[in-house]
């Protein structure tokens, strides 16, 4: 889409909300419908609203919903919800996502950088990408809001939030058990019951265990290539098993990427002492298991003879490529001489990796809502969070050892806040003050094994990053009239956070290589006020339009990954002003729902993790976050839901963002040079997505039940996957397609589902890890291919 079309687009839009709604206004106002477009309330704004009376642009789906459209995790939501991107991360970045909203969010999960996209369980703030693949385990619904959030949701949602709300406890004695078997012996157990104690008293739990077998095959090099073979001559040949014991089965699999190993479970016990207050009180353990998912290998040349290892005359090229579903992974890294481009005879030593991740985490959160009067209400979230995550990576995905690497990952997080809810003036002011705290910990450690470079960079450590915000808000929304509502909100925030670098040897001797990073303290501490304006207008109960000016703000730091001492360099914060208009409709008796959002975002001081670094000096590489430049960020989003008949529903949503850089950093690129260029964009921004789903209830009979086929279709044009766009970190687009076909008993109390995920076996890349430029392999993550589950569910 040209981007004068588009701008001329949004200027228009008001004009065409008026000429729209004008025809509706001279209808009768009528009841609401008791059928059609189902009625789902949200708290984006502190309150219960309904979602089309809520002047945001939300993406909100109910449990029901996720499991009609077969989604298990919170990744899969974002195929349906426009502008939006959640990518799984390769074995590198261990157990986290790649989040962005609207061309603003974060990629890496190390915890000295702050996510862009603010992720929420029960309103408690997850302050780390790692460990947020969450499990969609007995969910009350998702919201997904798009745009900045600065004075509404906890901290750094400078690109939007993704809110998860469970069941909460009722005291009615029901639930429901569930068994899942598919491919690759995938065995799936779901379960969640709802227990009264007492008139007052009521405890629900809620548990998931998911284990399934890889679809990505590590193979041994020498099992597949003998020695003497083309790929691995016998003079100086990869040995069986890249230098160690070979534990490859017949057909010369070692273990199988993509596997699952997942087990969650969630209780909540909930007071209700008498109807003024309710008091409930969470706790959560999550814990995972599996094989590190490497990937596969889509460019490998790199002449250095230092990451050969046990094989230095076999060179590190295209030989290593294996498949679309395969690698030649060892995790292993040999103790010899260091041997790169810059000859210094230094001792190297052994590493060895078991090539699995693993997280184990848990958390209790407090809710408490105390209705002090029927127009003041007192509500406390208190939590405190926990994990630890440990990983391997062997990111050259070949025998020889380019750049390994084991990651020991331990957190912890205590959080609370107070709203102040309340009303005046017969509710035609409604207002929250509050405050929000966060103090949290966590140290990167481990072991780096990084053979490409010009010096030995094989070092023991990390960085500790204790980090802590404070935040006090105000929100106020005065209806003038019934129709019309002004909206003002208002955050400032303060926060700091230190990073303490560790670089030693493996036995803990001084590294003379980055022995002066060690020990040394970065720091960094910030504040900022955060502003929101948003004017609505309620034409009839069925049409309402809105525009709203806000900002967003997501905190600065220090580079926790420096490869020498001048690398160690501060990194400011990056700020959004956001200006957007909407309609949101629910037409013809609720039979249509159609919501439009259009924004321009005014994007500055944008954080870019940089590959290249030369003003920093030093013959080691460069991942220097930094703040690259500003752009402007254009777009349009749709959502669509059309009951046309009982029982059948078509749902649908198109995006279009249109993203440009107003000025690059010198630092961070030059025109025509390195680096970042004004036509580049950021990384997993997609200009255009859209999703389409239909299902149909057939009626079999009264005591027959009745069976629904659903049927979903999605697109995501092409990708980078780095900040400075090449060919090598290109991922084309693709259209993915899954189907569901469920019975279900006339008591409605048995379901029966046969689903097939990515049904026409559309090979596409999830993610990608390009060092090309600087160790000569990129590596990318396939998605996962066709699978088909039967799934038996039994409620009560």
């Amino acid at each position: 889409m040209d981007k004068k079309i588009l701008k001329a687009s949004c200027a228009s839009f008001p004009l065409a909300m008026l000429a729209y709604a004008a025809p509706v206004l001279a209808q009768a106002e009528t009841a609401p419908a008791t059928t059609g477009t189902e009625v789902i309330v949200v708290t984006a704004q502190f309150r219960e609203q309904n979602l089309q009376e809520t002047p945001i642009a939300i993406t909100a789906v109910t449990g029901d919903m996720l499991e009609a459209r077969s989604q298990t995790n919170i990744a899969d939501v974002a195929n349906q919800a426009p502008s939006v991107s959640l990518q799984r991360q390769g074995g590198a970045f261990g157990p986290s996502l790649a989040a962005q909203i609207r061309g603003i969010g974060q990629y890496d999960f190390n915890p000295a950088l702050e996510p862009g996209v603010g992720l929420y369980v029960d309103d408690v703030y997850y302050a780390t990408l790692t460990g947020s693949v969450f499990d969609l385990l007995d969910l009350e619904r998702v919201e997904i809001l798009r745009g900045p959030q600065g004075t509404l949701a906890g901290r750094n949602s400078i690109g939007g939030a993704v809110r998860l709300y469970s069941r909460r406890p009722e005291g009615d004695n029901s639930g429901f058990a569930s068994l899942t078997y598919g491919s690759r012996d995938r065995l799936d157990l779901r379960a969640s019951a709802d227990i009264g104690i007492s008139d007052s008293v009521s405890f629900r739990i809620a548990g998931v265990s998911r284990n399934q077998d890889g679809y990505i095959r590590r193979l041994d090099f020498a099992c597949v290539n003998p020695p003497g073979s083309a790929l691995n001559p016998a003079v100086g040949g990869v040995p069986v098993g890249g230098g160690v014991t070979s534990s490859a089965d017949a057909n010369c699999v070692t273990a199988r990427e993509g596997d699952v190993g997942y087990d969650a479970f969630r209780a909540q016990l909930r007071f209700r002492p008498d109807p003024t207050i309710d008091i409930n009180i969470i706790g959560d353990y999550t814990r995972e298991s599996r094989n590190t998912t490497s990937g596969i290998l889509l460019l490998a040349n790199n002449p250095s003879v230092a990451v050969r290892g046990v094989a230095p005359a076999v060179p590190y090229d295209s030989r290593f490529i294996c498949g679309r579903f395969c690698n030649y992974v060892t995790f292993f890294s040999p103790a010899e001489p260091f041997l790169g481009p810059v000859a210094t005879g230094y001792p190297l030593f052994e590493s060895r990796g078991d090539g699995r991740t693993t997280y184990e985490g848990w958390g209790l959160s407090a809710q408490i809502d105390w209705d002090v009067s029927d127009n003041f209400q007192i509500q406390s979230i208190t939590a405190y969070r926990d994990y630890r995550t440990r990983f391997n990576n062997d990111d050259d995905l070949s025998p020889l050892s380019v750049g390994n690497g084991f990651a020991d990952l331990p957190f912890w997080s205590f959080s609370q806040e107070i709203r102040l809810n309340g009303s005046f003036a017969n509710d035609v002011v409604e207002y929250t003050l509050g405050g929000f705290y966060i103090d949290q910990r966590s140290f990167y450690g481990g072991v780096q094994d990084l053979r490409y470079a010009a010096i030995p960079l094989q070092f023991t450590g990390g960085g500790a990053v204790p980090a802590e915000s404070i935040a006090f808000f105000g929100h106020v929304a005065v209806n003038v009239t019934d129709q019309l509502t002004l909206t003002g909100g208002i955050r400032y925030t303060d926060e700091s956070k230190d990073l303490v670098y560790q670089r030693v040897n493996f036995d803990g001797t001084p590294n003379p290589f980055l022995g002066a990073l060690d020990g040394v303290t970065g720091s960094y501490s910030g504040d900022n006020w955060d502003f929101r304006v948003n004017v609505s207008y309620q034409w009839t109960r069925e049409v309402m339009t809105y525009a709203q000016f806000s900002t967003g703000y997501k905190g600065g730091g220090v580079n926790p990954r420096p490869f020498n001492p001048a690398q160690a360099q501060p990194f400011g914060p990056e700020t959004v002003g956001a200006y957007e208009i909407g309609i949101k409709t629910d037409l013809f008796d609720r039979t249509v729902r159609f919501n439009v959002s259009a924004f321009h975002n005014d994007y500055s001081d944008i954080q870019l993790t940089l590959l290249s670094c030369p003003q920093f000096g030093g013959p080691g590489p460069c991942a220097l976050p930094a703040n690259a430049g500003n752009a402007d960020i254009d777009g349009i989003e749709f959502e669509l839901a059309i009951r046309p008949a009982e029982g059948l529903l078509i749902d649908a949503s198109l995006s279009y963002v249109d993203f440009d850089y107003t000025f690059v950093n010198p630092a961070a690129g030059t025109p025509g040079g390195p680096g970042v260029q004004l036509n580049h964009v950021p990384p997993y921004l997609a200009e255009w997505q859209w999703a389409i789903g239909i299902q149909y209830e057939i009626p079999l009979g009264d005591n027959v039940g009745s069976l629904t086929p659903r049927l979903d279709l999605s697109h995501r044009s092409s990708v980078f996957s780095n900040a400075v766009n090449a060919p090598t970190n290109f991922i084309g687009g693709y259209e993915l397609a899954n189907g569901r076909l469920t019975y279900r008993s006339p008591d409605e109390d048995w379901d029966v589902s046969l689903e097939v995920t990515n049904l026409f076996d559309t090979y596409y890349l999830q993610s990608s890890f390009d060092l090309s430029g600087v160790s000569g392999f990129t590596s990318a993550v396939p998605a996962r291919p066709r699978e088909w589950a039967l799934t038996v569910t039994r409620r009560f």
